[in-house]
C-alpha cells in the first residue's frame, strides 16, 4: 500500500530544496497541491513515462506554471527522463527545468505555461481535440481515441478574462473528458484575495454548463481521487474540482501567506518544515521505498502495450483509418499536398480574379479543407467577413447528449483571445491544423496567444482580415494601422500580406507546411485586381520580382525599386506606369512576407533588391519597419485613420499612384 502522504512531502520536499538551491522561484504552490498530484498522477493518469509522446495518452496541463517545480518533481518521480541533477540545476542556462514548463524541452511537458490562464484554454482546445478525433476515428468496439484532459490551474487563472472565454466554450461544446483541478488557496502575489477575488466560482463554473464537485478537502488524497473518479463519469459536462488547500503546505511559519508564492523559504523555514512534515531526509534524496511508490514506468509501459494491441486490432479491420490515424497524429501532410498547393496557385493564376483577399482565402481554403480532412477552421463571431468557412467545413455543433456534428468550422463567439489559445491547445494535441478568423485590428486581444504559438513552434494559422484602412468607413478603432509590423516582431511568426489569389494560395499552402511556427494572414476587405506574373516559382520566397521596366516597354535599366505589399501593390504598378510615360524605369517587387524573405539567402536578396537602386515602400501602416531594406522614402501611415469611404481615405492619406510617382522621382532627383 502506497504511503500517499510520503509521496506528497517528496514533491514538498523537491520543490522546497530546488527553489532554494535556485534562490528563485515558487515553493507555496507544488507543495499546496502535492496531495492533489499524489490522487491524479498516482491513481488515474494514463501515461508512459518511457514514451511521452504516445498517442492515446491523458492529457497534463499545469495551467499556473509558475508552481513548474511540481510538475518536474512529478515527471521526474515517475520515471520520465529527467534525472536529479536537472531539478538541482532548476532555472539555471541549458537546465531541462525551466522557470516555466516548455513544451518540447522538457518530456512529459505538454504545453508552455506561465502567462496565467492560457494553459487552461489550452486544455479546452486538447480536450476538444480528443472528442473531434474519437468521433472521426472510432468505430464500433474499437475505441482508438479515449483519453481525458486533466488541469491543474490557481486563483491567477481564474481571475484572468481568458479563463472565462475558454470555461464557457468548453461547456457549451460539453467536453466531458476535461477535468479541471481548481487549487483555491486564497492566496495571490498581493496577499489574500477576497478584496479583489469574491467570485462565486462554483456558481459562475454551473452556468458555464460545467459538472462542478466540491469545494473539498485538498489535502485528502482518497477525496480529491474519488472526486476525480466521479468526473470521469460525467457524460456531457467537463468537471471542476473544488480543491481547498493551504499554499505552503507543512511551513510552520509561511503556509497561506503570500510570502510563500514566489520566493525561497529559507534554510531555516525549510529545516522547521522538514521536522513539520516527518521527512527526515537530505535535500534532494528520495528513499527508496517513496520513490517506488511513484515509479509509473511499468504502469505506463503495459497500458501503452494494451493500446497497442487495440490498435493493431484496429488496423486489421480499418487499415485505410488507421494509416490517416497514424498521419494526423504525426503531423504529416497527405503525399498529395504538393500538388493541390500548386494546383491552387496555378488555378488563381489563370482565372486572374479581381477580389479581395480575404476572398482569395477562401477560394484558396475550398481546395485546401476539400484535401486536408485536419484542417479545422473557425472564426470569433465574423465568418461572414473572414470567409474561413468553406463547402467542406460545415460548421461545428453539439446536441444536448454531447454528440457531434461532425462539422469542421467552430463558432468560438466574439472571443478572439480563447480562440488563439484554444487553436494552440488543438495544435498540441495533434490530428489537427486549426485556423481561425478575426479583424487585424483585434489581433491585439489575441496577442500573447500567437507570441505563445511561436514560443512552441506551433502549426496555427490566424486569418485576420480587414487589414487596413482600407475596410473605411468604420474608421480608426477598426483599421489596422500598426499591427503588420507589430507582428513582424514576433520572432518565429510568419506573416504574410498577399495582393492578389495567387500570393494568397501560395501563402497558404507555405502556412500549411510551416511544421514549426504558426502564420498570420493578413487580407483585404476591398477587392484587389489580380497582378500578371510571369511564374509563380518565387512567391514562396516571401518577395520577388513582379515587374520590370521591360515589361512596361522601356528598353533601360531600372533607376529605382518600388517595394509593395498586399492592395498597395496596385498602386506601386500603377506608379510604375505613370513613371514609365516619363521615360523613368522602376522595378516593382511584391513583398507579401518581409519574414519570409528575411530569412533568404543573401544572393536571392540581392536579385531582388540590387545594391545601389534607391528603394522606396508603400504599405498602409507604421513606417517604421521598412528602413530596415534601406528604403529612401516609404508611403505609409503613421497616424490613425479616419472614418470615410475607402477611395477617399487613400487619396487623402496619400495612397495614390500620383503621390507614388512623385515620392520616387523626389528620391531621384535627390540622388
Amino acid at each position: 500500500m502506497a504511503n500517499t502522504r510520503q509521496m506528497a512531502n517528496a514533491i514538498r520536499a523537491l520543490a522546497m530544496d530546488a527553489v532554494q538551491q535556485a534562490n528563485s522561484g515558487h515553493p507555496g504552490a507544488p507543495m499546496g497541491m502535492a496531495d492533489m498530484a499524489v490522487a491524479l498522477w498516482g491513481e488515474h493518469l494514463k501515461h508512459n513515462p518511457t514514451n511521452p509522446q504516445w498517442a492515446d495518452r491523458d492529457r497534463f496541463v499545469l495551467s499556473n506554471g509558475h508552481a513548474s517545480m511540481l510538475l518536474y518533481a512529478l515527471l521526474h518521480l515517475t520515471g520520465y527522463d529527467l534525472p536529479l541533477k536537472e531539478l538541482k540545476n532548476f532555472r539555471q542556462l541549458g537546465s531541462k527545468t525551466a522557470g516555466h514548463p516548455e513544451v518540447g524541452h522538457t518530456p512529459g511537458v505538454e504545453t508552455t505555461t506561465g502567462p496565467l490562464g492560457q494553459g487552461v484554454t489550452n486544455a479546452v482546445g486538447m480536450a476538444l481535440a480528443e472528442k473531434l478525433l474519437a468521433r472521426e476515428f472510432n468505430r464500433d468496439g474499437h475505441s482508438i481515441v479515449d483519453h481525458h484532459t486533466y488541469v491543474f490551474l490557481g486563483d491567477g487563472c481564474m481571475m484572468e478574462g481568458i479563463s472565462h472565454e475558454a470555461a464557457a466554450l468548453a461547456g457549451a461544446w460539453k467536453l466531458n473528458k476535461l477535468i479541471a483541478l481548481y487549487d483555491d488557496n486564497g492566496i495571490s502575489i498581493d496577499g489574500q484575495v477576497t478584496p479583489w477575488y469574491g467570485d462565486n466560482t462554483a456558481l459562475r463554473f454551473v452556468a458555464y454548463g460545467w459538472n462542478v464537485i466540491g469545494p473539498i478537502n485538498g489535502h485528502d488524497v482518497a477525496a480529491v481521487s474519488e472526486a476525480i473518479a466521479r468526473a470521469k463519469q460525467s457524460d456531457n459536462q467537463p468537471t471542476l474540482v473544488i480543491c481547498k488547500t493551504a499554499i505552503g503546505h507543512g511551513s510552520p511559519n509561511r503556509a497561506n501567506t503570500a510570502k510563500a508564492h514566489g520566493e525561497p523559504l529559507g534554510g531555516e523555514e525549510i529545516k522547521l518544515t522538514r521536522e513539520a512534515l516527518g521527512w527526515a531526509h537530505e535535500p534532494f534524496v528520495i528513499p527508496q521505498d517513496v520513490a517506488d511508490d511513484w515509479n509509473a514506468t511499468n504502469r505506463g509501459i503495459a497500458a501503452q502495450e494494451a493500446w497497442e494491441r487495440k490498435f493493431a486490432a484496429y488496423r486489421a479491420t480499418h487499415p485505410a483509418l488507421a494509416a490517416e490515424f497514424e498521419r494526423r497524429m504525426k503531423g504529416e501532410l497527405p503525399k498529395n499536398f504538393a500538388q493541390v498547393a500548386v494546383d491552387a496557385a496555378v488555378a488563381a493564376h489563370t482565372k486572374a480574379e479581381t477580389v479581395a483577399s480575404r476572398k482569395a482565402s477562401q477560394i484558396a481554403l475550398e481546395a485546401f479543407t476539400a484535401a486536408l480532412p485536419e484542417l479545422l477552421g473557425g472564426s470569433a463571431d465574423l465568418t461572414g467577413s473572414n470567409l474561413t468557412n468553406t463547402s467542406s467545413t460545415p460548421n461545428l455543433r453539439f446536441d444536448a447528449d454531447g454528440n457531434g456534428n461532425g462539422g469542421r468550422h467552430i463558432n468560438y463567439g466574439v472571443r478572439e483571445f480563447g480562440m488563439a489559445a484554444i487553436m494552440n491547445g488543438i495544435g498540441l494535441h495533434g490530428g489537427y491544423i486549426p485556423y481561425g478568423g478575426t479583424f487585424l485590428t483585434f489581433s491585439d486581444y489575441s496577442r500573447n496567444a500567437i507570441r505563445m504559438a511561436a514560443l512552441m513552434k506551433q502549426r496555427v494559422v490566424h486569418v485576420f482580415t480587414h487589414d487596413s484602412i482600407g475596410l473605411g468607413e468604420d474608421g480608426p478603432t477598426h483599421q489596422s494601422v500598426e499591427h503588420a509590423a507589430s507582428l513582424r516582431l514576433i520572432p518565429n511568426l510568419d506573416v504574410w500580406r498577399p495582393a492578389d489569389t495567387a500570393e494568397t494560395a501560395v501563402a497558404w499552402a507555405v502556412a500549411l507546411q510551416n511544421k514549426s511556427k504558426p502564420t498570420a494572414l493578413l487580407l483585404s476587405r476591398q477587392n484587389l485586381p489580380y497582378a500578371p506574373k510571369k511564374d509563380l516559382g518565387d512567391i514562396s520566397r516571401g518577395a520577388y520580382v513582379l515587374s520590370e521596366p521591360a515589361d512596361l516597354g522601356l528598353k533601360q535599366k531600372a533607376r529605382a525599386v518600388i517595394i509593395a505589399t498586399g492592395s498597395e501593390v496596385q498602386l506601386a504598378l500603377k506608379a510604375q506606369e505613370l513613371l514609365a510615360a516619363k521615360k523613368i524605369a522602376v522595378r516593382v517587387v511584391s513583398m507579401p512576407s518581409t519574414t519570409t524573405f528575411d530569412q533568404q539567402k543573401p544572393a536571392y536578396k540581392q536579385a531582388v533588391l540590387p545594391a545601389g537602386l534607391p528603394r522606396v515602400a508603400v504599405e498602409m501602416g507604421v513606417s517604421d519597419g521598412w528602413w530596415k531594406y534601406g528604403c529612401a522614402a516609404v508611403v505609409g501611415l503613421d497616424t490613425y485613420g479616419e472614418s470615410a469611404p475607402a477611395p477617399v481615405l487613400f487619396k487623402h492619406f496619400g495612397f495614390t499612384p500620383e503621390n507614388v510617382a512623385d515620392t520616387v522621382q523626389a528620391v531621384l532627383a535627390r540622388n
